[in-house]
């Protein structure tokens, strides 16, 4: 039910707005209309007067008919000799010891329902009872892999409130019990098939967050090989880089979300781990893929610990399964996002959270009507973080036009890169990246020939017309072009490009036009007095100068870039040191100084990360010194030093296609 539906015949019968369907009204639902024909109770159901609500969900809508039990998270540890040695457990442990009074929970909660459970592994795994009468934590050893099962089920699911010292008490033991392994070699599959496996068990949906830094090697089922092939760059094989290595994770991928287990891994490589095969399950199950390449404890662990918080406190819907509705003349055709299909209509996620989004392809197949529109809706059927089953209806109305120049009018160039980078990082796993890349080139010049030949005033052919909502797209087009997953340079890591293609899947449209277009803000003449962040200034080498200091974002990482005469008050303030010379980069923070630039700075920074997703890790650049070529290719107006074209002479590709399709 949705505000779409007509009531007809004094409220007895109504009309779908979707299938134009006359049905009854059923008894407990009637109610009388008022004299222009709207229910008299319009404004007190949400249902009639809203575009989003939700509903509790029946029993019907229910696994097993059963209410759902409130999800589980299960924290599992990589305890191989390398993240011993680096430190890394330990801070995993600590850090867990003040989270878990964190987790999530409803508004009216005291506290949240989610239950709690601990594994470690290298070559085998230990499950760990942390029940609230045992005096001390029990290890268990699972040490067939090939076959595995969950050694225990009462205790290894806890309320952490209840087994608070208990589970305490093994997160000060962990890091002690492997301090001596010389064990390197680790499996992954398995740890995700047991944890899958005690969510089953336990009866509920839930998260896996696993913590793991190699590539699995050690004789187990998902064992992986280095496959990683410079040769393969720009053949017809290029594909393959993209693809699982073995068959074994699209199953496993699939078993996770038939039983609402999303898996969310934190990667610490300091070499290949093949991120395409041990991320997928990740991305099949609407989890988050965190990546820290050569982990170091003091460098690094500000922003990992950041990015955990966020993610143990994050909003999730758990089970969940999309359905996209439309009235006739256009359908759902596509999906894109951390998701799973099993058919063409429901999309499933064995979690959805508050930072992904899922873009929809629309195919436009039969009569539209400039009267009644087009409608669309989206319904989520998830389970909450207290357990409830419910229904989130969100329904849009939009407008229909026989003009071309109406669409072009109100383009959205933000979502239409968001959908093109989506489905171009989905063909590259069936197609050679050059011909991807051609293409993306082809419906750029045809989107604008079209507007050109159709809407755009008579001129002369040599001059380049875009759509006023357009003007930006062939910038943003360019960036998608020459970002690192269509482009296969050997200087790029594998690794490097399956991850980001793997980030931009689940992205929504603020975080792509970001992450593609990074923003750049001159600090040198900021304003200390006012609120106001400083006007973005375009993406490209001539607008920096040696006398200004910049900060350039992207989502994913920020940079400082200080001119070699960049003001000594700035500097003072910003480093506490006297000269530009004096300034380190291997600093991954700024100082707590207490004077107005740092104050500004820090606020600028926090405001940027606030929005976004992933925390974003600081890298200080000098002009004119080594780090400043990483940093260039972030200036994505310029020529980048991988071959990708610069905007102008982009815009100059595009146009000469332009004439060619127009003659």
């Amino acid at each position: 039910m949705c505000p779409f539906m007509q009531f007809i015949e004094g409220g007895r019968r109504y009309q779908c707005g979707f299938c134009n369907c006359v049905n009854d009204v059923p008894p407990f639902f009637f109610q009388h209309l008022d004299h222009i024909g709207r229910r008299v109770d319009h404004y007190e159901r949400p249902e009639l007067s809203l575009g989003s609500y939700e509903y509790v969900a029946t029993l019907d809508y229910c696994r097993n008919n059963k209410p759902p039990k409130p999800p589980a998270y299960i924290f599992m540890i990589d305890v191989s000799y390398r993240n011993i040695n680096s430190g890394l457990v330990k801070l995993i442990c600590d850090e867990l010891k003040t989270l878990l009074d964190k987790l999530p929970r409803e508004e009216q909660e005291e506290s949240s329902a989610i239950r709690v459970g601990f594994v470690t592994y290298n070559k085998v795994l230990h499950f760990f009872n942390v029940k609230s009468s045992l005096a001390q934590p029990q290890m268990m050893v699972v040490s067939d892999v090939g076959e595995v099962f969950v050694p225990l089920l009462d205790g290894f699911l806890v309320n952490f409130q209840e087994s608070r010292s208990v589970v305490i008490n093994l997160l000060d033991q962990i890091p002690e019990m492997f301090a001596d392994t010389n064990e390197s070699e680790t499996i992954f599959a398995p740890v995700i098939q047991a944890g899958m496996e005690a969510l089953k068990a336990a009866e509920c949906a839930g998260k896996l967050f696993i913590f793991h830094s190699s590539l699995p090697t050690a004789e187990a089922p998902g064992k992986l090989r280095n496959r990683d092939d410079k040769k393969l760059l720009n053949t017809d094989k290029e594909k393959t880089l993209f693809q699982p290595q073995v068959n074994s994770y699209e199953a496993l991928a699939r078993d996770c979300v038939a039983n609402g287990c999303c898996v969310n891994l934190f990667l610490f490589p300091n070499q290949y781990v093949d991120v395409a095969s041990v991320g997928l399950v990740t991305m099949c199950t609407g989890g988050t893929l965190y990546k820290y390449n050569n982990f170091q404890l003091d460098a690094d662990s500000p922003q990992f610990l950041s990015d955990l918080r966020k993610d143990i406190e994050k909003k999730t819907g758990f089970d969940a399964i999309m359905r996209v509705r439309t009235s006739t003349g256009f359908r759902a055709t596509d999906f894109f996002g951390a998701i799973y299909m099993n058919n063409t209509t429901d999309v499933e996620m064995a979690a959805v959270d508050c930072d992904k989004a899922v873009t929809v392809e629309f195919k436009h197949d039969d009569k539209l009507n400039e009267d009644s529109g087009a409608l669309i809706q989206c319904a989520v059927l998830y389970t909450s973080i207290s357990g409830q089953r419910r229904l989130r209806i969100h329904n849009i109305g939009l407008n229909c036009s026989s003009q071309l120049a109406d669409v072009y009018k109100t383009c959205e160039t933000d979502a239409l890169i968001n959908f093109f980078a989506k489905s171009a990082f989905k063909a590259i796993l069936s197609q050679p990246l050059k011909m991807v890349r051609e293409i993306l080139v082809n419906q750029t010049a045809h989107m604008l020939a079209c507007y050109r030949k159709t809407c755009a005033s008579p001129s002369a052919v040599s001059q380049l017309i875009l759509p006023d909502a357009m003007k930006v797209l062939p910038v943003y087009m360019n960036c998608l072009l020459k970002s690192c997953v269509l482009v296969g340079r050997p200087e790029i890591p594998t690794d490097e490009r399956a991850y980001q293609r793997q980030l931009v899947t689940s992205m929504g449209v603020a975080d792509t036009q970001l992450f593609f277009y990074p923003q750049l803000l001159p600090l040198h003449s900021l304003d200390l007095k006012s609120d106001t962040i400083p006007a973005a200034v375009r993406c490209s080498e001539e607008r920096l100068s040696e006398g200004g200091a910049f900060l350039l974002a992207d989502g994913l990482r920020v940079f400082l870039w200080l001119g070699v005469s960049a003001p000594p008050e700035l500097i003072q303030g910003l480093f506490n040191v006297p000269s530009f010379a004096h300034i380190s980069t291997e600093a991954t923070s700024l100082p707590d100084l207490d004077n107005p630039f740092s104050k500004k700075l820090k606020s600028i920074l926090e405001h940027i990360q606030s929005q976004k997703p992933y925390t974003m890790k600081l890298t200080i650049v000098k002009q004119r010194e080594q780090s400043e070529m990483f940093f260039r290719q972030f200036l994505v107006e310029d020529k980048s030093i991988y071959g990708g074209a610069s905007y102008v002479d982009f815009l100059c590709c595009v146009h000469k296609e332009i004439c060619q399709l127009l003659s």
